[in-house]
């Protein structure tokens, strides 16, 4: 084990120790109730790990969702909490708060419970509002016409991110009336099994226009082979390290770099027609400058979640070139979506939800 998987693992549990002895000196209650509280909030976020070990899988499918929902959620509220107590330690080290708010005072106890709330309320109801965001793409590449492309990215449909929902965001695209749907990857978030006992590929075959994806890496986690047979029952072509021409569009899917051993793009461009504008479809949005060098037109990528919730967003900001949005290199234009879906608890906190309706067009 790295130190990096070590801190990873070792953080969240700090960060739950340092939460609960706040929460068991604040709470102005008896210890039994006391001990109730310490109990509901520690299990709620043990849950977190039965998701990671699969251990739901075997569980009612309804269950199972109400089993993903608390634990997900769970560690984006217990983010908030940490904060939220830091913030107040700050305060009494610099003589701002006084000790008493901390200890067996109903007023912070009351404070804090109605602000997380707010917090989480508001951010449930964000992520519910869909963004339409548009993308100008002009080329001096042949066009016989404009194209309507609707690109979205981090479906993570599953145990949270129901059929109800995907009907949604299929209405939403036809409105559109696309001419091509590309989807960056991480459609399924981590199981099939949920996809194909609600029927989702019913959904997904409603789509008024031919689908392309590429693999993300939560499809690793779902099994790929699954997430393959998947995409054949829903009407979805999977570009996995391939190239398809679609009229005056030459779409280029590459592995997600999950796979070790996928094809460069330098080996997937042999493939490619070059006079016609080039697409590449890649999840991660790593190494940006290599979709320049080999001329590529557009690449969309997703993956980032604009960090979902702040501040986690700064820590995206940190890690990529281009985290969210539109962006370019050169003659190479990108976008990195923060995604239609989302992984665990369903909050946008300082980011949205969206989907990207991009027109390629002629050059003026």
């Amino acid at each position: 084990m790295n130190i990096w998987m070590f801190v990873f693992m070792i953080f969240p549990f700090a960060g739950l120790a340092y939460a609960l002895w706040h929460i068991w000196c604040v709470l102005p209650l008896a210890n039994g109730w006391k001990w109730a509280v310490i109990a509901i909030c520690t299990v709620s976020f043990l849950s977190l790990f039965l998701n990671f070990s699969r251990s739901i899988e075997k569980m009612p499918l309804k269950l199972a969702s109400i089993v993903y929902e608390i634990g997900n959620s769970s560690i984006f509220i217990l983010l908030y909490v940490v904060i939220i107590f830091l913030l107040l330690d700050i305060g009494r080290l610099v003589h701002l708060v006084p000790k008493t708010l901390l200890y067996s005072n109903i007023y912070t106890s009351a404070g804090v419970f109605l602000l997380l709330i707010a917090v989480f309320a508001y951010g449930n109801m964000h992520y519910a509002d869909k963004q339409r965001h548009t993308y100008d793409l002009p080329t001096d590449k042949p066009l016989k016409r404009e194209l309507r492309v609707v690109m979205m990215s981090d479906l993570h449909l599953g145990y949270h991110n129901r059929r109800e929902e995907l009907a949604r965001w299929v209405d939403l695209v036809n409105k559109e009336h696309p001419d091509i749907i590309l989807i960056g990857g991480d459609i399924i978030d981590i199981s099939v099994r949920p996809l194909i006992e609600t029927g989702m590929a019913e959904e997904f075959r409603r789509l008024n226009a031919p689908v392309y994806a590429c693999l993300g890496n939560h499809e690793y986690y779902a099994q790929e082979e699954l997430a393959q047979r998947f995409y054949d029952e829903a009407g979805i072509t999977l570009l996995r390290d391939s190239v398809v021409t679609v009229g005056d569009v030459c779409i280029i899917g590459r592995d997600d770099r999950t796979n070790v051993h996928r094809k460069s793009i330098g080996a997937l461009m042999r493939n490619a027609d070059k006079s016609k504008y080039l697409i590449l479809l890649d999840h991660q949005p790593y190494h940006l400058e290599q979709a320049e060098r080999y001329g590529i037109d557009l690449q969309f990528s997703g993956h980032t979640h604009h960090g979902q919730v702040w501040p986690i967003s700064w820590i995206t900001e940190s890690i990529y070139e281009n985290a969210y949005g539109p962006y370019r290199r050169g003659m190479t234009r990108y976008y990195v979506s923060s995604g239609i879906g989302i992984w665990g608890g369903k909050f946008r906190i300082g980011t949205c939800s969206e989907y990207v309706v991009a027109t390629i067009h002629k050059q003026q």
